[in-house]
């Protein structure tokens, strides 16, 4: 029993729940290979499992980081931690999140060094692979961590973005896409949406434990409507590309997550208390799953 409940309390420390995010952003670069007639099941599978490594390395250290600047206390509305909560001591966290970085760069150079042969890419790769270890633990760990200081929402776009749309099309092609970066920044916005509506929901006790996110700079008003560009921008980059790269009806696949995401974005719009946004997250992340897998089909099949 003591085993069982050990393990639980690992799995639910990697926040199973958020590795969709990861999952939505590698689909989309790799069906943008596919998409060119350049996909690799294995360049797939590596980059699959360095970006979910890479997920649950930021969740290990969030909990570490907000538990250790007691921001995660009985006043906060979501899940308990597990530091917390008690189910993990800080030392055993830390020796996790030292042996997910050492995974993490494992399956990232063993990534890069198959999908490249030649110096500069390699390097230039491996550099992004320390700067994005380096981002996912100073999010909430350290002295001036910067998801303390509302810079959260600018790293999302940039890792769960960018970075993982159009950094992992150049893995697989070796060349860099300009119009790539439509979709990748629809991806990175549906990401970020996944944390505004966190940080909507932990507004109070994030500025009583002065943890100042974008959310708690903006208040509980504009960051709704900061929610509803978010969803909106979002669509528009994926119709903009989509009339660009001038697809057929099916590879508009993806305006049929408009409708979730209208009924969500209504729901955020008219909420009032935080409470009634704690069962929100669920929805923005399955959103932003769906889209981008209505993409990703609509992309290759049409």
């Amino acid at each position: 029993m003591a085993i069982n409940k050990t393990v639980k309390a690992w799995f639910e420390a990697a926040r199973p729940k958020t590795l969709p995010l990861a999952l939505a952003s590698i689909l989309t670069g790799s069906s943008l290979a596919a998409w060119q007639q350049q996909f690799s099941w294995p360049l797939a599978a590596g980059a699959l499992v360095t970006a979910m490594l890479l997920q649950i390395l930021s969740n290990l250290a969030n909990d570490y980081g907000d538990a250790i600047k007691g921001t995660d206390n009985d006043n906060r509305l979501g899940p308990d931690r597990a530091i917390q909560s008690g189910s993990i001591s800080p030392k055993a966290m830390l020796q996790a999140i030292a042996v997910t970085v050492a995974l993490t760069l494992s399956s990232g150079i063993a990534l890069i060094i198959f999908a490249f042969n030649n110096t500069a890419d390699i390097l230039g790769f491996l550099a992004l692979g320390v700067i994005a270890i380096v981002a996912a633990i100073t999010y909430t760990v350290g002295n001036k961590p910067y998801g303390y200081r509302g810079l959260g929402d600018l790293s999302v776009l940039i890792f769960f973005g960018w970075l993982s749309v159009s950094g992992g099309y150049y893995l697989y092609t070796g060349d860099f896409l300009w119009l790539s970066l439509l979709p990748a920044t629809a991806a990175g916005l549906l990401a970020v949406g996944v944390l505004n509506i966190n940080n909507l929901r932990d507004i109070d006790n994030d500025r009583d434990s002065g943890k100042f996110t974008l959310v708690v700079r903006m208040g509980g008003g504009w960051a709704r409507r900061y929610h509803l560009v978010l969803l909106a921008t979002s669509f528009l980059c994926l119709i903009a590309f989509s009339y660009l790269a001038g697809l057929p009806p099916l590879g508009w696949l993806f305006l049929l997550a408009l409708i979730p995401a209208a009924l969500h974005a209504k729901a955020v719009h008219t909420s009032q208390q935080p409470q009634e946004i704690a069962p929100m997250m669920s929805h923005i992340v399955g959103i932003a799953l769906l889209t981008n897998v209505l993409f990703s089909i609509g992309l290759i099949i049409g």
